[in-house]
């Protein structure tokens, strides 16, 4: 495809090209301009990790979409957006084609707001979950009681491996790309039972505060691997702010709720390129996915 060729889809004269680190600021404004938190930095990690696309029109960016590869078999999209004057004239289709086009043949999600998800369909996506965003200023924290044998430690370097592999199983996303330029920025915790990490959650800046995300636990009675994971990270932390997104399935929105994070919002997890009867549970049995790193790059 020649990035500088013009096109008459949707705006005459509109470029579509590959997106640079130069395009970070203008992202940045559009994605204020839809009231979403992410700062540039959360752009930049975006973009880092991910291949981006923007729509350019007289010089100025009107439209934005990134995309990540998962592995040569899986991948995500998100961060699409258009300016507000620009909508309903097929540069967000435009964008989604050329990261579809990007992705291939991967078995590729997205999770899709109301506005989007009939844009979504016409391209070959199907719902397959649900994800509810739990954020707000934590108020009483609640202690998590673990049992007998059960810590809770800084995450070191040497056990990146063993996280990378719990991570991939949990979510059937291959994870060591982002996982590494995630705890660049980051801090994990792991927790352990008699050396055998039973689960590991990371915390960072993220929009309006900070963000729990990834959260990989093996399964508990009550989901107690995974509150004790994100209890860690909320405790002496009244009055910050903290999202934590958590797929659907789990018993962590009402302990999530009492402690100030509310469910704000919840949306759709779609699926392309595969059935989505065959993506609504955990990909494995023993492990589940409790916290996303975002909605956009799962």
């Amino acid at each position: 495809m020649d990035s500088k060729a013009h096109t008459d889809f949707g705006v005459s004269k509109a470029v579509y090209r590959p997106m640079t680190s130069a395009d970070i600021a203008t992202a940045h404004e559009m994605s204020l301009a839809v009231s979403w938190p992410h700062r540039p930095e959360d752009w930049e990690l975006a973009l880092i990790t991910g291949t981006g696309f923007v729509a350019e029109l007289n010089g100025s960016v009107i439209g934005t979409a990134i995309c990540w590869k998962h592995g040569p078999e899986r991948a995500s999209l998100g961060l699409v957006i258009v300016s507000d004057a620009y909508q309903g004239r097929g540069i967000g289709r435009k964008l989604m084609q050329m990261m579809l086009e990007e992705l291939g043949s991967r078995v590729t999600f997205l999770h899709a707001t109301p506005a989007g998800q009939p844009l979504y369909e016409t391209l070959g996506f199907d719902v397959c979950g649900m994800l509810n965003q739990h954020q707000g200023r934590v108020t009483t924290t609640i202690a998590v009681k673990l049992p007998v044998g059960l810590e809770l430690r800084e995450a070191q370097t040497e056990d990146f491996d063993r996280l990378n592999a719990m991570a991939t199983r949990a979510t059937g996303l291959e994870r060591e790309g982002m996982l590494r330029e995630l705890f660049r920025v980051a801090h994990a915790v792991v927790l352990e039972r008699d050396g055998a990490i039973m689960g590991f959650s990371v915390f960072r800046r993220f929009g309006r505060g900070y963000v729990v995300g990834p959260v990989i636990a093996s399964e508990s009675v009550d989901d107690i691997y995974a509150k004790a994971l994100i209890g860690f990270w909320l405790e002496g932390r009244e009055n910050e702010y903290i999202r934590v997104d958590v797929p659907d399935g789990s018993s962590l929105d009402d302990w999530l709720n009492a402690q100030g994070l509310p469910c704000v919002d919840s949306t759709v997890k779609m699926v392309r390129n595969a059935s989505a009867n065959t993506h609504r549970d955990s990909p494995d049995p023993d492990l589940r996915w409790y916290g996303l790193i975002s909605q956009a790059m799962f």
